[in-house]
């Protein structure tokens, strides 16, 4: 590294370039949060409508009740 002082002018370059540096990360990274957001929001719309026509679909087919079992008897003896 060079151990020499920097000017008031390069370390001005120097914040500008770190600043412009963040400012290019704060984008990616609000990017990348907005496509997770679009994909959540894609896969739970998808996952809805699968439950919603299986539930239609359980609706319409459902089984015949089974016949309730009469209670024994208590034998007296």
């Amino acid at each position: 590294m060079n151990d020499e002082p920097k000017s008031a002018a390069e370390l001005k370059e120097i914040r500008l370039n770190r600043k412009r540096a963040q400012e290019i990360e704060g984008v990616k990274a609000m990017a990348e949060i907005a496509a997770a957001d679009i994909a959540i929001r894609q896969r739970t719309a998808r996952l809805r409508a699968l439950r919603l026509a299986k539930e239609a679909a359980d609706r319409q087919n459902q089984p015949e009740p089974k016949a309730k079992a009469r209670p024994k008897t208590a034998k007296r003896g």
